[in-house]
């Protein structure tokens, strides 16, 4: 294992709520921000309550907007320009899957580097990963908002280039975002891909290498898991990605991130009761997970979904090689599924007492 490089600012550690020296006033149990913030920090939580706000809304909004263009009653250039939107919409509907269109400009954006500091989120590299191959980067765990995933991978606020020179790096989310007309647009610039298995293929398929298909392997159903004090993943039943590595000789990357389960606290309801099932059935519908989640607000740190500041640390383990096997087993599958399990937790405690707690377990569901 080569030595351990950490990217990040160098921001002192975080108080409890995330200010460095207090000030803050309590009033009818709500406790706000001091005024005296200093104008950094206030940019950062700028930048990461414009990421979460454009996550919830800009999707919703952007097709209001068209379809309020299209009824309305003014110039007819004005009404024309959702239907010329929606050719194009037609015309490109197949690029999410096609390796998506990223824009370096976006993902330099100075936006991000505010918003890695916020937390802040580290990128620490164990050893290299030669251009010349493509990667299944496994990404672990989701938590709520995959909030380090996002950081590392969908910007440069972590110089993810300037570490993995010739590895570029694609974020793969759920198919549905993309169906959102101008979200879909501003997503894709940060060089995010459909989380399906055609652009899983596609990305493992380019010729020359250099290719890293970002994949959360829990998925939003490991989001209702998600809480402080131990990392619980969906791992036992998921492979897939396994067999899609093995059909391309695609090498497999643990990548595990500490602190994402600290920045929400999350409600919770009993395996089995109503509530649990209610909220699994509308996760399979929906294919985002109703999560009830509660983190701070811009102002005040006692509620809202503006996540907390607590470190988040981006370790992405040594790669493992796999041979390139057309028709997989049964058998191939398992095997090289218990070797990625052992490789990961292997990454886990061996970094478990550097970035999170010695009580801190592993749970593997």
């Amino acid at each position: 294992m080569g030595s351990d490089l950490v990217v990040a600012d160098s921001s002192p550690p975080v108080e409890k709520n995330g200010y460095h020296g207090g000030g803050g006033k309590k009033m009818l149990g709500v406790e706000f921000a001091p005024l005296s913030i200093p104008m950094a920090r206030r940019l950062q939580t700028f930048a990461v309550a414009s990421w979460i706000l454009t996550f919830f809304i800009m999707g919703p909004g952007s097709l209001f907007l068209l379809m309020y263009l299209l009824l309305h009653p003014g110039h007819t250039l004005v009404r024309a320009l959702p239907l010329v939107y929606a050719v194009w919409f037609l015309l490109d509907r197949h690029t999410p899957n096609e390796g998506g269109r990223r824009c370096d400009w976006v993902r330099h954006w100075r936006l991000w580097t505010w918003y890695c500091d916020y937390f802040p989120i580290k990128l620490v590299k164990t050893g290299d990963l030669p251009p010349h191959k493509n990667y299944i980067f496994c990404s672990h765990p989701h938590g709520i908002l995959c909030s380090a995933a996002f950081g590392n991978f969908a910007t440069e606020g972590t110089s993810f280039s300037e570490n993995f020179p010739g590895i570029t790096p694609h974020l793969l989310t759920l198919e549905g975002h993309y169906s959102f007309p101008l979200y879909r647009e501003y997503l894709m610039s940060s060089g995010a891909c459909s989380a399906s298995k055609r652009s899983l293929n596609y990305l493992l398929s380019r010729p020359g290498g250099g290719h890293a298909a970002v994949l959360v392997v829990g998925g939003a159903p490991e989001s209702l898991e998600s809480r402080p004090g131990s990392y619980i993943l969906k791992l036992k039943d998921r492979k897939g990605f396994i067999k899609t590595a093995l059909r391309h000789g695609a090498s497999l990357v643990p990548i595990f991130s500490f602190g994402e389960i600290e920045i929400y606290t999350q409600v919770h309801f009993p395996t089995g009761s109503k509530r649990k099932r209610i909220q699994s059935r509308l996760q399979r519908v929906l294919g985002l997970a109703p999560c009830l989640f509660n983190g701070r607000g811009i102002f005040q740190y006692s509620f809202g979904i503006i996540p907390q500041r607590r470190p988040l640390t981006t370790v992405v383990g040594e790669p493992i090689d796999v041979p390139k096997t057309a028709d997989p087993t049964s058998a191939d599958i398992d095997a090289l599924h218990a070797k990625y399990v052992a490789s990961l937790q292997k990454l886990f405690y061996t970094y478990r007492d550097l970035y999170a707690t010695p009580e801190t377990e592993l749970i593997i569901i």
